[in-house]
């Protein structure tokens, strides 16, 4: 799912703002409006369970260097990303990509015997386009492990090709739940699933916020269908019959939803779908009058959501199994690329690392490098890495976000 420029060590007494990079494109209120929203921040709230109730992080686990021990020797290889580049997307595959790079980059930099190439793709977050250049991912024989693809309907619709070919498909980003599901044995998801982020969420809004009637929206895609059915069922009667909705992404005119959601008077919304749609929603919500509590998933989880929705933004509540940045990696994030780690880029970083280890101890080849990521048990930026048979993660948290 989705950029957050930040840069914070989530602990059980301490939150730290992240920055929203950027200018405010001001909407109509003009300039107090632009100001106000210039200065909002996601910040993290805590990290929490599938009750919604705050978990504190481990203490003490270092996580895995991609420079490694500087010995490696190796024939060269590559390993690619597969993220949208360009369009609406770009800002979360943009950082997949960038925390990909940055862990390749510090492997070579001290390990002059053993270079890896890294190849990004650019999916356009577009399900056909994805389908179309996995074979070119799958043909490129220096390709050994990949790093993607990032959001749920591209990793569907080319799954059963990275599988075909015994690559190495570890998404950062995709959540859906059916992927796992599909028999795919070189799927492996870096974050909790939709399965564990919809509950949370959805039990965050019940039992912290306390949400007492709530309207549910999805914009139709695999991502935005998938959290929202997740978030619908665990809500369950407090959920309005009437204030279930369903959009497209790519929208810009919500008037008939935000008409029936006003009508219904809720004090919670939710929204399924990404930080453009979300954008524009929200906006268009608080025009209309409408205050409630609005909550959404990761792939909402973007400073491009408060640029765009300008001071509407505030106090916008966000679910996101994607980790904070923090350490040595957010340090060295920052000052190569002049911006704070964002969504998914801590994940990305580490996927690439647990690669890069593997490619070090020798596994040059995509059947060894598949069974060195299906046995690998070790510590990330993000969290600890260890998959069951099905690729899903043996351990999930999810984190809470807040605009203010």
């Amino acid at each position: 799912m989705r950029a957050v420029r930040q840069a914070f060590m989530v602990s059980s007494a301490t939150v730290m703002a992240i920055g929203v990079a950027g200018c405010h494109q001001a909407p109509a209120q003009g300039a107090n409006n632009a100001a106000t929203a210039t200065a909002l921040k996601i910040v993290g709230v805590s990290q929490i369970d599938q009750n919604g109730a705050a978990v504190a992080p481990p203490a003490g686990a270092t996580p895995a260097d991609p420079a490694g021990d500087g010995k490696a020797t190796c024939a060269p290889v590559s390993l690619a990303t597969a993220s949208a580049l360009t369009g609406p997307d770009a800002a979360l595959g943009s950082n997949v990509k960038f925390g990909a790079q940055l862990a390749v980059d510090q492997h070579n930099a001290a390990n002059p015997g053993c270079q890896v190439t890294l190849k990004p793709f650019d999916t356009e977050s577009d399900p056909q386009k994805t389908s179309e250049i996995a074979p070119q991912m799958v043909d490129d024989a220096s390709i050994v492990g990949l790093v993607g693809p990032t959001f749920s309907g591209e990793t569907k619709a080319s799954g059963a090709i990275f599988n075909q070919a015994g690559l190495v498909a570890a998404t950062p980003g995709a959540t859906n739940v059916t992927l796992s599901q599909n028999g795919w044995k070189t799927f492996f998801r870096g974050l909790a699933n939709d399965g564990v982020q919809g509950p949370s969420i959805a039990n965050y809004l019940k039992n912290t916020v306390g949400a007492k009637k709530a309207c549910v929206i999805d914009d139709s895609s695999d991502y935005g269908l998938g959290i929202a059915d997740a978030v619908r069922k665990t809500l369950g009667p407090i959920t309005d019959t009437d204030c279930n909705i369903q959009v497209k992404k790519g929208d810009k005119d919500f008037s008939a939803a935000v008409t029936q959601i006003k009508a219904q008077s809720p004090d919670s919304i939710f929204y399924g779908g990404y930080y453009t749609e979300a954008a524009i929603l929200l906006q268009q919500l608080r025009d209309a009058g409408v205050s409630a509590t609005f909550a959404v998933g990761d792939g909402s989880k973007d400073p491009e959501l408060v640029k765009q929705a300008g001071s509407a933004s505030k106090d916008t509540l966000m679910g996101c199994p994607c980790a904070p940045a923090s350490g040595a990696f957010a340090d060295a994030y920052t000052k190569k690329y002049g911006q704070d780690p964002g969504t998914y880029s801590t994940e990305a970083y580490d996927l690439t690392t647990m690669m890069l280890k593997g490619i070090d101890s020798g596994a040059t080849t995509r059947p060894a490098l598949l069974n060195y990521v299906r046995t690998y048990n070790g510590q990330g930026v993000a969290r600890k890495y260890q998959w069951g048979p099905d690729g899903e993660l043996t351990t999930t948290l999810i984190w809470i976000y807040k605009v203010q």
